[in-house]
């Protein structure tokens, strides 16, 4: 299992743009990311380091692999 990088908020979003997602809005300290055709909307806290487990779900649930988000930073 590959190790997660202390992010920030605003840098998984950029990394997730790249992936087709988008800025939808935001409400308070948490950006919420939608994708066309994607089922899900992605809530991404605007923190200054976002803990690496609600990093690891939301890269699960845009239905990535760890890899492919590692490979785009």
């Amino acid at each position: 299992m590959a190790t997660l990088p202390s992010l920030s908020g605003r840098q998984v979003v950029r990394v997730f743009e790249k992936f087709g997602w988008s800025v939808a809005r935001q409400r308070g300290s948490h950006i919420i990311m939608t994708k066309q055709g994607a089922l899900v909307s992605l809530s991404i806290p605007d923190h200054k380091e976002v803990a690496k487990g609600t990093l690891r779900g939301l890269i699960r649930l845009a239905g990535l692999t760890v890899e492919q988000f590692l490979g785009t930073l």
